[in-house]
C-alpha cells in the first residue's frame, strides 16, 4: 500500500475528529469513566484490529486509552491506518 504524503494525510485527518498527525503515526486518546469501561474499548479496538490485520500501539493508564497507527512495513501512514482509525471512530 502506497505512503500517504502530508497534504493527503492532512486531507483525511479532517474527517476524522481527534485523531492527530505525530511522528509519523496517526495519534488519537480517548478518556473513559473509569478503567472497565476503558477496557471494553481496547476489547472492542482488539476486534477491529484483529478484522484489518493492523495493530496498533495502543497504551492505557486507568481510564486514559491511547492508540498510535502507521504501516510499520511501508515505514508511515497509508490508507490502511486512516481506513481502522475510520473503524475505530466508530465505536
Amino acid at each position: 500500500m502506497a505512503l500517504l504524503n502530508i497534504n493527503e494525510i492532512n486531507i483525511h485527518l479532517t474527517n476524522l475528529p481527534g485523531w492527530e498527525l505525530k511522528d509519523n503515526a496517526i495519534e488519537k486518546e480517548w478518556v473513559f469513566i473509569d478503567f472497565k469501561e476503558a477496557l471494553e474499548f481496547i476489547n472492542k479496538v482488539g476486534e477491529i484490529a484483529e478484522k484489518h490485520n493492523h495493530h496498533p500501539e495502543l497504551y492505557n493508564v486507568y481510564s486514559k486509552v491511547t492508540l498510535r497507527f502507521n504501516t510499520h512495513d511501508e515505514g508511515g501512514i497509508t490508507l490502511k491506518d486512516i481506513n481502522i482509525a475510520t473503524n475505530i471512530n466508530s465505536i
